[in-house]
């Protein structure tokens, strides 16, 4: 087992939480803002987590969504690489069937030359939106063979990071550069360090190959709740030491948001329950304001969806969210929590971050100027 790696991958808990705290950041965008104003927050949310002691930053491959900028995970990687210093940024996840595993293997490996020692790949097999949507990303409407391929391109990816495709392969004299092959070239000191895999799942499929890999493990647990727990329970029993991990380490995303009051902070969750509503019903957009979506007029099977939506939001108070989060990792037995927080606009969110590293006495370094 290499220590490096696993030092890579688990975090140490810090202040009162039982756990590593981590960021799941959509780059959402919210009626009446841009997507430069998303990505602006999404600059400021990062520099916020490195100075609480958040231990990871991470950004999700959507498409045609309006009310998510996060089309492009690398590029925004890349951005809040230049503006942070020390905390971990990372995928979660790249849909790797939409891509060529040369390309993710080109572009990741971008990135830790950008930021050696801070970057995470995180892998989904979902296509991380519609089908029409995929077909255009992928050029083809034959889309369960992408899903179906995922572990031959997981072995691929794997290979083209490490640079280590056997003899008369195909692919033998291709490299993913920067990458390793520029240690091993005459006069080379590129480092042969490479992003740790991981691989991110909301069913039982990525939980179990996970575990057969000895590879960790992101479990969406912010949009699969009910099945949260059966597939923790899959990937620890189908788990086998690697050289990456001696034991499994699982986290899960989860929806939480803290404001002053709770009544302020239902207000802010029930946006990203209309907007979760508009999804369902084929009306993707923007985030809409708190008071758009107060006055709006559920009907019964909105409702429906918009109260199942809000029964896995952890919100209220910085006392309830954190009574929340324990709660929710003593039931599942997560290695670590990474939050997302749905709100209209950037201010709701970054105070939640603030207040729920307060809650558990997060250390509270100034965020540098």
């Amino acid at each position: 087992m290499n220590a490096d790696a696993v030092d890579e991958i688990r975090g140490t808990a810090t202040g009162t939480a039982p756990v590593p705290l981590s960021v799941l950041d959509l780059v959402t965008v919210g009626s009446g803002r841009t997507a430069t104003d998303a990505l602006r927050t999404s600059v400021d949310l990062a520099r916020l987590a490195e100075s609480r002691g958040y231990h990871r930053h991470w950004v999700a491959e959507h498409h045609s969504m309006p009310g998510v900028a996060s089309s492009s995970p690398a590029v925004i990687l890349a951005h809040l690489a230049a503006h942070t210093e020390r905390i971990r940024l990372g995928s979660g996840g790249v849909m790797l069937p939409n891509h060529a595993p040369l390309v993710i293997a080109e572009q990741f490996g971008t990135l830790e030359a950008l930021a050696p020692g801070r970057i995470d790949l995180g892998l989904g097999r979902a296509p991380g939106t519609d089908g029409a949507t995929a077909a255009a990303l992928r050029r083809t409407d034959r889309l369960n063979e992408g899903a179906d391929d995922f572990p031959q391109q997981l072995a691929e990816l794997t290979r083209f990071l490490d640079d280590d495709f056997p003899d008369g392969h195909p692919y033998a004299r291709i490299h993913a550069v920067p990458g390793p092959v520029q240690a091993t070239s005459p006069g080379g000191v590129q480092s042969p360090a490479r992003p740790p895999l991981w691989l991110l799942g909301s069913s039982g499929f990525s939980a179990r190959l996970a575990g057969v890999l000895g590879l960790p493990f992101a479990f969406a647990h912010h949009f699969s709740a009910q099945n949260t727990v059966p597939a923790l329970d899959l990937y620890r029993e189908s788990f086998r030491p690697s050289a990456v991990l001696d034991a499994p380490y699982a986290l899960i995303g989860v929806s939480a948001l803290a404001a002053d009051d709770e009544k302020e902070a239902r207000r802010q969750v029930l946006t990203g329950a209309l907007s979760m509503v508009r999804l369902r019903t084929g009306r993707p957009g923007l985030i809409p304001t708190p008071q758009e979506a107060e006055a709006y007029d559920f009907g019964p099977m909105e409702r429906e969806v918009a109260e199942s939506w809000l029964r896995n939001v952890v919100h209220g108070t910085p006392d309830a969210v954190r009574a929340g989060l324990d709660d929710l990792q003593k039931r599942t037995g997560a290695d670590e929590l990474m939050i997302t927080a749905n709100a209209h606009g950037g201010d709701a969110r970054l105070r939640s971050y603030e207040l729920i590293a307060d809650a558990y006495g997060l250390p509270a370094a100034p965020v540098p100027s």
